[in-house]
């Protein structure tokens, strides 16, 4: 971060970080006082954007929507935005008045929404004009803002000095919501330079990097690429929409360095060539787990180049696997990176054997703060349980077996679904699948597999059933097997279990 530079701007930086500390807005402001000049944003429909372009913007929109809404501190200011240059400004006005932010998944329905806006208190909600008709059914409470009249604001905004608020506002990352309605888990505030350390500690960025964005802002892995972007004064290159040939494009076209994205995207990005020359020297993927065979299919097409970050929305993160470790281990998650701690305990709160399976804990310097209903996630001697299970190899290397709630259990035998979703995923027909469990009446549960396969491609249940039954034991046979067309996923990318009935 602290490259060789004009000690008047380097001072000007570090007095930015001492005054506003190491939130979204402070980051921000350290990039514009060192490198005022430089892109900031890289923008489909505005443009370059430098930093402090950026940060004024960000400035005239805080002191408008305190002006003409009564934002302060403590408020809660939702958004529900696609990635771009308005919601970054949204996002770090609001921390500018000590407001705190709600990062909202655009995929949720209507009805969620107005249960979201009504659980998070929100005063006001900053949206995209195409989810006009989705915040209709907003409590009357809530303020909405689109993307034009937020840009309205700007322009008209009053003249004035913000100064750092009274209290640090938090920004809110919802859970994925993939069984309900989302929770929504409060983001710590990093102290110091400890978080982008234990990130470029495995992940190797640089000071002025081009990072492309294609993980939405609102999940906790593109709100990350915004944070590390800002405190290595990096370029950040936004899409509103991901689409693999137009990632492609502008990868080649902006020189992009970097790639965040989530599993699924990498996923999709094998369906179009890789462009020549290729600049992309880090793909660095977050979100869920990669399927069976994916990174080693990746690294061939792209390189070894991708970079598997494992974590949650209430642990960040907790361990980063380098294209050397998924050589080595295409299913691994890797090591912990700088100043991370991870156990595997079993039942009783014990550490068990390497190669054993338990329950993952994780402790950092990110760990959430909690859930804004007051509730917590269980914790053992400062590590949170992250809710999946796990073992940790003879070399240090972390692997995860699922969820503690997707592990079923079929005539007395534990069967964990992604070990067989892992194994399905590597037959060449086999483009996406799914593997869950279904209630059984003589054997409690069963597994029930859904494939999509490649155009063009057959293959039947028989087959499918044949194939695990050569590799793995015969409880982890899926008695159903079900072809579709795709499977259903969040915004995030992440398979919604509960949907995949209907395609049957």
């Amino acid at each position: 971060m602290l490259t060789p530079g004009s000690p008047v701007r380097v001072a000007a930086q570090l007095n930015a970080l001492r005054r506003w500390g190491f939130s979204l807005s402070g980051e921000l402001r350290q990039a514009a006082a060192r490198d005022p000049e430089r892109i900031a944003l890289v923008d489909e429909r505005r443009g370059e954007v430098t930093y402090g372009q950026l940060l004024g913007n960000a400035e005239r929109l805080a002191r408008a929507l305190h002006g003409t809404t009564g934002v302060r501190a403590g408020d809660r200011v939702g958004l529900l935005c696609r990635n771009h240059a308005g919601t970054v400004e949204a996002m770090v006005a609001g921390t500018l008045l000590g407001a705190d932010t709600v990062l909202v998944n655009i995929g949720l329905s209507p009805a969620q929404l107005a249960t979201v806006a009504q659980e998070q208190r929100l005063r006001v909600l900053v949206h995209d004009s195409e989810f006009a008709e989705k915040v209709l059914a907003l409590p009357p409470g809530v303020e909405r803002i689109t993307e034009e009249r937020a840009d309205e604001l700007v322009a008209g905004a009053p003249p004035g000095e913000l100064r750092p608020p009274d209290r640090d506002g938090r920004t809110i990352v919802l859970t994925s919501g993939t069984t309900g309605t989302p929770k929504g888990a409060r983001r710590r505030t990093p102290s110091g330079f400890g978080p982008l350390v234990s990130i470029i500690h495995r992940i190797p960025l640089h000071a002025r990097d081009r990072i492309m964005i294609a993980a939405p802002l609102f999940h906790t892995w593109g709100y990350a690429a915004l944070q590390v972007s800002f405190a290595l004064r990096a370029t950040a290159v936004l899409q509103r929409r991901f689409e693999p040939a137009g990632c492609v494009a502008l990868a080649a076209q902006h020189r992009v360095r970097g790639l965040f994205a989530v599993p699924v995207m990498v996923q999709r990005l094998l369906e179009v060539a890789p462009p020549r020359p290729n600049p992309l020297e880090i793909v660095a993927v977050s979100g869920s787990a990669l399927p069976g065979g994916l990174a080693t299919r990746f690294m061939d097409a792209y390189g070894d180049v991708l970079y598997n970050l494992y974590g949650s929305t209430e642990v960040s993160w907790a361990s980063i696997a380098t294209p050397r470790d998924l050589r080595a281990a295409p299913q691994t998650a890797g090591r912990p990176p700088h100043g991370t701690r991870l156990a595997i305990l079993g039942s009783s709160g014990q550490p068990v054997p390497a190669g054993h399976v338990g329950r993952i804990f994780v402790g950092n310097e990110m760990l959430f703060e909690g859930y804004t209903s007051g509730a917590g996630k269980e914790s053992h001697d400062g590590l949170i349980a992250t809710g999946d299970l796990g073992h940790v190899d003879q070399d240090g290397l972390v692997f995860v077996v699922g969820r503690e709630d997707d592990m079923i259990i079929s005539g007395g035998e534990n069967v964990f679904p992604s070990e067989v979703e892992n194994l399905l995923a590597e037959l060449p027909q086999v483009r996406e699948v799914a593997v869950v469990g279904v209630p059984d009446p003589e054997y409690g549960q069963r597994l029930a597999a859904y494939l999509a396969l490649h155009p063009g491609e057959a293959l039947d249940a028989d087959a499918v059933r044949e194939y695990v039954r050569r590799y793995r034991a015969r409880y982890c046979i899926p008695r159903d097997v079900h072809f579709v067309p795709y499977l259903p996923r969040n915004a995030t990318g992440k398979v919604v279990a509960r949907e995949l009935p209907r395609f049957r």
